[in-house]
């Protein structure tokens, strides 16, 4: 599998190189030939995805100098920043705590972080497989406000690259109005490597959508959704939220923590019923 996911890279790459001369094309060109020899060399998983991770951040920072602009390329950077962050965060196993678990085995747990704040996780298994999910959260984002009952509407700003866009979100008010509306500007990156997708995000400053009447422009991230097949059942996917969110206004942080929680929870039940429902011919 994995010579065959650096023949995929290098595949990507090829209509890149092409138009390169000089000292680029020799830089891209020694980046593609180490993937390959580290495919080769095969270590265990997490080392390759992360040499992956780190060189493949590198490569794209290289080939995308070019085509696009400074703006375009910090808004990139910024995806690839939360990207990087989200996953440091989960990946550190240590000091979650449980905020609540449902019946059918949903489980949201929190931890503080000194540069963050409180962050939620929420840890799901959907019935569906992952290009399923994928399609849902990535390439029908826009539809997410049909579904979504927090959600009022998601609109796509700007799209740069594949991987990369800039979106306005709009959240509904909660019940009894606890928490007015709310708004957010974001930056998102969706990356696949292999059988593993990650969609990251945080807030950024976008000059065409200052802030809106009636909405408090909230700020969120380093935030982000891990994908993966479950194991030993490719018809389903594990799914990890990641969320860290700062509401702004004046409110208690129990009525904070209470709502992210419980959006969280929400969130899962609306995508399995979403998920479930007839696809239109």
């Amino acid at each position: 599998m994995l010579p065959a996911t650096s023949k995929l890279c290098a595949a990507i790459s090829y209509r890149h190189l092409r138009n390169m001369t000089g000292l680029r094309r020799q830089a891209a060109v020694a980046i593609s030939q180490e993937l390959s020899r580290l495919a080769r060399r095969s270590p265990g998983p997490s080392a390759w995805i992360h040499q992956v991770r780190r060189r493949s951040s590198l490569l794209s920072s290289r080939l995308e100098e070019k085509p696009f602009s400074e703006m375009e390329m910090s808004y990139i950077k910024q995806g690839e920043e939360a990207l990087q962050k989200s996953l440091r965060i989960l990946e550190d196993q240590n000091d979650w705590k449980t905020e609540t678990v449902a019946g059918n085995g949903d489980k949201v747990l929190s931890k503080v972080l000194p540069d963050i704040g409180k962050v939620f996780r929420l840890e799901v298994v959907v019935d569906q497989p992952l290009d399923v999910v994928y399609g849902e959260l990535v390439d029908n984002m826009e539809q997410m406000g049909d579904w979504n009952p927090n959600v009022r509407e998601v609109r796509i700003l700007e799209k740069i690259g594949k991987d990369t866009v800039i979106t306005h979100e709009k959240a509904a008010a909660t019940a009894g109005n606890i928490v007015g509306p709310r708004d957010f500007v974001s930056v998102r990156c969706s990356k696949r490597r292999g059988s593993t997708c990650v969609l990251a995000g945080m807030s950024t400053t976008y000059g065409a959508m200052p802030e809106q009447e009636g909405f408090i422009r909230a700020e969120n991230g380093p935030t982000c959704m891990v994908l993966r097949p479950l194991p030993g059942s490719p018809s389903q996917t594990r799914l990890t939220w990641l969320l860290s969110i700062d509401l702004k206004g004046w409110l208690p942080k129990t009525i904070i923590n209470q709502v992210l929680s419980q959006t969280q929870v929400d969130f899962a039940k609306h995508l399995r019923q979403r998920l479930a429902q007839p696809v239109p011919v």
